[in-house]
């Protein structure tokens, strides 16, 4: 049973009906919402096949952990497609006893499915996690992620075998669900979540508009590319300058897709909290990000200093070129991405380079006569309500050589400190190296 003293069981669903196109866009769109929650600590566990593409991506958008619990239909004697229940890992049994009477399913019967089932459930099991322990959950908010709910037996078994593991708060969340299933297992979770709950539910795969069958390949490869991707390497360094060295973070994700070199701006450090922030998701997607300091305590207290976009692209060339040679990072391809007057910065600092930049609330306009030398693919990334700044974007990026594209954040101002604001500069920061630092993805 779900833990009483915790906050009150709640379906929450969106006012309007919808379908998926696939299981990407259901994650995708169960993700944002669940981002909104602002639940802190999360684990993802996916419920095999289909719920795993789901879950994989509700992962992504939280920057979180995957793991799965293997659990198994079992369906009537004769009727294997009518399920009169479900086990789990731990040897976890529900079963609907009303569905099992009114069959007449005598207890040999009962043996007999279960016997078959746990057998491939024990396969699912090897073949996903191998050796690797289950992901530890006790003291975690766990999300339980599937990609629908019909009778729900196979989610009320992963929810009972996780309940034994100590979890913080048990979260069932899926984007659809038939409407009694959904109210049936507040009875198992702290809270259910549902995008849409609709009268006439029918089955799972009539809301997606794509509901092919998921391989236990993909199902490897999705939690194989999040292991990945949380196996991450932090480590202090000192990026040369022409009269000393700098001070930086330099993050690796085993899984590197290409690294960022940030430029921060009007004076601030590598501590920047927003530029930290976008470094995260950055790493999350599998890229690896430089923050260090541009300036030197004493430099930073000049203000002229940090107006000085030569000296501020100086640095960043040198960064570029340790990067290239002895930082000992695999050799992959480099973006920058630059605030304030680190966009300027960034801007010059790319000139004869390959790459791409991307620039976030940015004065691209102090890079002057210059901007016509910048062939790179540049993102300018702009909050809606910051008017002055947007209109010297507009201008600078006409003086562009190569790609470009302004980028308006609907609602924001000039910090992006609106709620969700700074995360979608985070997600069109991604999307954007995605294309531009992978030489391999169509244009």
């Amino acid at each position: 049973m779900g833990n009483p003293a915790l906050a009150p069981r709640t379906i929450r669903r969106q006012a309007i009906s919808m379908s998926f196109r696939d299981r990407i866009d259901a994650g995708r769109r169960l993700g944002a919402f669940l981002l909104e929650e602002g639940i802190a600590d999360p684990v993802i566990i996916g419920l095999p096949r289909g719920g795993v593409v789901v879950a994989a991506e509700v992962a992504r958008l939280l920057d979180a952990p995957l793991d799965v619990v293997v659990v198994r239909k079992l369906g009537a004697p004769g009727r294997p497609e009518l399920g009169i229940g479900a086990i789990g890992e731990d040897g976890t049994r529900a079963l609907n006893d009303q569905l099992v009477d009114l069959l007449g399913v005598t207890g040999p019967e009962l043996a007999e499915v279960e016997t078959r089932e746990a057998e491939e459930l024990t396969r699912r099991v090897v073949a996903y996690r191998g050796k690797q322990d289950p992901l530890p959950v006790a003291g975690r908010n766990v999300f339980v992620i599937d990609d629908g709910l019909a009778t729900g037996y196979t989610a009320r078994a992963a929810l009972r075998v996780l309940r034994t593991r100590g979890p913080s708060r048990l979260i069932l969340a899926v984007p659809v669900s038939a409407r009694e299933t959904a109210h049936a297992l507040r009875e198992e979770a702290d809270e259910v979540i549902a995008l849409e709950t609709p009268w006439d539910f029918g089955a799972v795969g009539q809301w997606y508009t794509d509901f092919r069958q998921t391989s236990d390949e993909e199902v490897v490869r999705l939690l194989e590319e999040n292991r990945l991707i949380h196996t991450i390497t932090r480590r202090d360094v000192w990026v040369p300058a022409e009269d000393g060295r700098l001070p930086g973070l330099l993050t690796v994700p085993s899984a590197l897709h290409g690294l960022v070199v940030f430029a921060h701006g009007s004076g601030s450090s590598r501590n920047s909290p927003r530029n930290q922030a976008v470094a995260d998701a950055l790493n999350t997607a599998g890229f690896g990000t430089l923050l260090f300091d541009l300036l030197t305590d004493e430099e930073a207290m000049n203000r002229a200093n940090v107006f000085d976009i030569g000296l501020l692209a100086d640095r960043l060339r040198a960064a570029l070129d340790w990067l290239s040679g002895s930082s000992g990072v695999p050799d992959v391809p480099i973006g920058l991405f630059g605030a304030s007057t680190g966009a300027a910065a960034a801007l010059l600092a790319s000139i004869g380079r390959q790459g791409a930049v991307v620039s976030r609330g940015g004065r691209p306009d102090l890079a002057g006569p210059r901007l016509s030398e910048v062939t790179v693919p540049v993102l300018l990334i702009v909050g809606s309500r910051d008017a002055a700044v947007l209109d010297l974007n507009r201008s600078a990026a006409e003086e562009l050589s190569g790609p470009w594209e302004v980028s308006v954040v609907p609602g924001a101002g000039h910090l992006f400190e609106e709620r969700g604001a700074l995360n979608e500069v985070a997600a069109r920061t991604i999307d954007w190296f995605a294309r531009w630092l992978d030489p391999d993805r169509p244009r």
